[in-house]
């Protein structure tokens, strides 16, 4: 281990230059073998044979005390992810993947989650606003054996969240073995919203992974191949050469309505998709991480990196086909990083066929109505500022036992994430809404403006957030920010916060007992 060559190459450093004198010492055809084994593609090799899978819904009906009793078991089974082969997996009421879970807001959700996996581990409410103990961080762990009961009222707008672990350390395996589902939350606008809403029929979701195999169909969770480490370029974690959808592999769907309307979520650990269709085709987005938008935005790509999602809606007439392509995105890093981080990859996700004969769809409608108006930071607004180098945040590391801010609740603040390296990051915060305002001083690209938990930080330099906090408050339990490739996450690139009742922050514990490892928080 070289800690040299792991340091990131901040912009100054970077360059041909840099790589020649690292040549010079000695490991330039290591690094010439990994840099051309990184040009990935699996463009022309897919036949498109498989039916999509579409994870199971769940939906009950409100009990006799008015709540919605979901109940979920995590376990390891087999998969059959590939022809031929079987893979051990985790999932949650199945072998791999988690069913839908849907609400509605005012709902009172109840979960009873079981875990049997042979790990202990969490289950975390990605971009649902829910009191920090209901969280599913890495305070909130599940022994093997044991259940945690959360529960709350959901009390946000119509959305498409995603529900994963987040045990401390370990967050990327438990991800990539195949623990994570899609939350679909509605509201009385999204239900009058004339979108296509009939789930698995023109309301599909595509979670999209992708994986690295052994040859025995086995999941190869190596997150660092030893010429990558010799080269210095092996921070990212895994970037797998095969694609799933759902757990699909070479998959299609169907479409059977003029209009479908997908749900984007990259599942993935680290690697950031740049979709668009093979035949150039406009969709629209509908939404993007935390609600609806008020127009649709007319797209031909749409950029979404680890924890992000959109939902779009495509149009079709019979008997088309098209295919979803994840191009080669514009990570914005310098050489070499930029193909190490897969920025020259090329991956077909998808083929989307539509039948000879389609069902009509109501048409697009020109605005949505009840669209949450944008985040707006009030004038004088609470300004804090983070730096995203390494696998830092602020030159520091995530510690179970520190508060590193105390935020008043139901405050908006601004908050500058800063992309210090030539490293992918995407920054994520817990119980919290924000709208990217803008990129070192520029317009932010068109795909991120709307509600959002999470984004890429799209190039070196200053990302404003207006960021609008949650009202629920607990001085004793954090929420998370952090960066979503999960390796970072899992390495300590995260940072905790309170929110505590307005006027009390200055006396707010900075210092947590029981750091999450020990019995205080764990369930039996």
């Amino acid at each position: 281990m070289t800690p040299a060559l792991r340091l990131p190459r901040r912009r100054f450093v970077l360059g041909a230059g840099g790589v020649a004198v690292a040549a010079g010492a000695g490991w330039g055809a290591t690094f010439l073998t990994a840099y051309q084994s990184r040009k990935r593609s699996n463009v022309g090799q897919l036949s498109f044979r498989n039916r999509l899978r579409v994870p199971g819904l769940l939906d009950p009906r409100p009990s006799a005390d008015g709540s919605r009793h979901y109940e979920l078991t995590l376990a390891a089974g087999t998969s059959h992810l590939l022809p031929g082969k079987r893979t051990p997996t985790w999932g949650a009421n199945g072998p791999y993947l988690a069913p839908t879970v849907r609400a509605r807001r005012g709902d009172r959700v109840a979960v009873t989650v079981r875990n049997r996996l042979p790990e202990a581990t969490t289950l975390h409410w990605h971009g649902v606003l829910l009191p920090a103990a209901m969280d599913g961080g890495p305070h909130q762990m599940i022994d093997p054996g044991a259940d945690w009961h959360p529960s709350w009222t959901v009390h946000q707008p119509a959305a498409t969240l995603w529900y994963h672990p987040h045990p401390h350390g370990s967050t990327g395996t438990h991800v990539y073995r195949g623990v994570a589902g899609l939350i679909i939350l509605d509201d009385e606008h999204s239900r009058r919203a004339q979108l296509p809403a009939e789930y698995g029929v023109d309301d599909v979701p595509l979670v999209i992974q992708d994986k690295n195999f052994h040859a025995d169909g086995t999941l190869d969770l190596t997150e660092t191949k030893l010429a990558e480490s010799v080269a210095g370029v092996d921070n990212l974690g895994v970037l797998g050469d095969t694609i799933l959808v759902n757990g699909t592999y070479d998959p299609y769907f169907t479409i059977t309505t003029r209009r479908v309307r997908l749900r984007l979520l990259n599942g993935s650990n680290a690697r950031v998709y740049w979709l668009g269709l093979t035949d150039g085709r406009t969709f629209h987005q509908v939404a993007t991480d935390a609600g609806l938008l008020a127009r649709p935005r007319a797209l031909d790509r749409l950029l979404l990196a680890p924890g992000e999602r959109a939902e779009i809606v495509l149009e079709f007439k019979p008997g088309e086909e098209t295919v979803l392509r994840s191009f080669e995105p514009a990570l914005d890093l310098g050489f070499p990083t930029e193909r190490f981080m897969g920025g020259d990859d090329t991956f077909d996700i998808i083929a989307l066929r539509a039948a000879r004969r389609l069902r009509p769809s109501p048409p697009l409608p020109t605005r949505l109505d009840g669209a949450a108006a944008p985040v707006e930071a009030p004038a004088g607004a609470r300004r804090r500022h983070f730096e995203f180098t390494g696998l830092q945040i602020n030159h520091r590391t995530m510690e179970m036992t520190r508060v590193d801010e105390v935020v008043p609740a139901g405050a908006t603040e601004i908050w500058e994430i800063e992309r210090g390296d030539e490293w992918v990051h995407v920054f994520h915060v817990h119980g919290a809404v924000f709208h990217l305002l803008d990129i070192n001083g520029k317009q932010p690209p068109a795909y991120t403006r709307g509600p959002k938990d999470t984004v890429y930080l799209h190039e070196f330099g200053t990302h404003r957030l207006a960021v609008r906090f949650d009202t629920l408050t607990d001085p004793m339990t954090p929420y998370m920010y952090h960066c979503h490739v999960l390796r970072h996450e899992d390495q300590g690139m995260m940072g905790q916060f309170t929110v505590v009742r307005p006027g009390t922050e200055a006396s707010a514990p900075r210092t947590l007992y029981g750091n999450g490892h020990g019995d205080a928080m764990h369930h039996h």
